[in-house]
């Protein structure tokens, strides 16, 4: 897998998720903003823009445990994602930020030639 296979990947899933939020669709922009999240964790600016919009979410949908959570996990982007993020993570107030989680299915393409992650 290359690197620009994984950006576009990550973009398109900010994209579903943005779409998802204007529309209202809750469930379906979290999900897509967690997989924008599996997909970005390991590149600094990817991870943080993943929770930003993630903490966009939390804001619309007045969920004040992530907007806390959410807050944390920016500040935790900047800081550590250089030196560990754990693998497969979707980076939600509902699982703990360091539990390391299965790549979802869908996901796998873009880690199959990546042994690293």
């Amino acid at each position: 897998m290359n690197s620009s296979m994984l950006k576009r990947g990550f973009y398109q899933e900010i994209e579903l998720g943005l779409k998802a939020l204007n529309f209202k669709d809750y469930k379906i922009a979290f999900y897509h903003f967690e997989n924008a999240h599996i997909l970005g964790q390991k590149h600094l600016y990817r991870h943080t823009v993943s929770h930003y919009w993630m903490f966009i979410f939390a804001i619309k949908t007045k969920n004040s445990k992530e907007i806390v959570g959410q807050t944390l996990r920016i500040l935790a982007s900047l800081l550590f994602t250089s030196v560990w993020v754990p693998k497969g993570n979707t980076g939600g107030t509902n699982i703990s930020p360091i539990k390391k989680l299965p790549i979802r299915e869908e996901l796998k393409k873009y880690f199959k030639f990546n042994a690293s992650f």
